[in-house]
């Protein structure tokens, strides 16, 4: 288990599912957390849990879809924490629903929270990560690498971030700064996201998993080179399955939902 004693934290979407349990877990661990999201009553409730471990957290309400103050309050939170150690981009929507039933403006913002707002936050911060050294934890989707059915958006604006990431971690290699740049594909918790309306009904054989198993994975990250991980890890498995033969996979899941329609 990765101490954090003495690290400071923020993590975006902290006020419900995978970020919450993150925030609680880095505070147990020592960290100070700070936490962002848009609903005021439930942040309030998570403070209160996170400053009886760790009493000089903080948070903060915030639609992190709005870039006009995005630069200004990513540096506003940096300067409270006294610098940030480690930024967990959580935040994010989805949005299952078919191509055929997407509409531009939905397209647009669901890419703007879950691809833009991240990529905006980490350039933001970056010339300080550079000058004292960070981790940057993203947070994607096994979807991202899989391509599930009517997840079109949800999947590519996952796929973006990741790219975004592989080419940030080359780029910082080769100027040889030390901030450490990670990707997270969680695949099917109990979370928020799977109950929201205005989706699709969510599919899977695969059983919910409960969000602490996430929480060790994603902080031993911290202080650690590895790029990417898969939470459940069978997952890779399943990913380095598709890309000898990218067209049979499909036809795999085409068939698998059709099975599922007619069922």
């Amino acid at each position: 288990m990765t101490d954090l004693s003495g690290k400071r934290v923020f993590v975006t979407g902290g006020s419900t599912g995978i970020g919450l349990a993150v925030a609680l877990g880095a505070a147990e661990r020592g960290a100070t957390v700070a936490i962002c999201a848009r609903r005021p009553d439930k942040l309030s409730e998570v403070l209160a849990e996170l400053r009886e471990i760790s009493p000089d957290s903080r948070s903060y309400v915030v639609d992190l879809a709005d870039f006009n103050h995005l630069e200004k309050f990513a540096l506003g939170v940096d300067n409270d924490l006294g610098g940030i150690d480690v930024l967990i981009n959580n935040a994010g929507t989805p949005k299952r629903r078919t191509v055929m039933n997407l509409t531009t403006e939905t397209v647009e913002a669901v890419m703007s929270l879950n691809y833009a707002s991240p990529v905006r936050l980490m350039h933001a911060l970056l010339p300080r990560f550079i000058d004292r050294g960070a981790d940057i934890i993203n947070i994607s989707s096994v979807a991202a690498r899989l391509s599930p059915p009517a997840e079109a958006v949800y999947a590519a604006s996952n796929a973006a971030l990741t790219a975004w990431s592989e080419s940030m971690r080359v780029d910082l290699g080769i100027a040889s700064h030390d901030v450490r740049v990670h990707v997270v594909n969680p695949g099917v918790f109990d979370t928020e996201p799977f109950n929201l309306p205005d989706n699709d009904p969510f599919t899977s054989p695969i059983e919910k998993a409960p969000v602490s198993e996430i929480v060790g994975p994603i902080l031993d990250l911290i202080g650690n080179d590895k790029f990417e991980i898969y939470v459940p890890s069978w997952f890779e498995d399943v990913v380095a399955k598709k890309f000898p033969d990218t067209t049979a996979f499909l036809a795999g899941s085409i068939s698998w939902a059709r099975g599922q329609a007619s069922a």
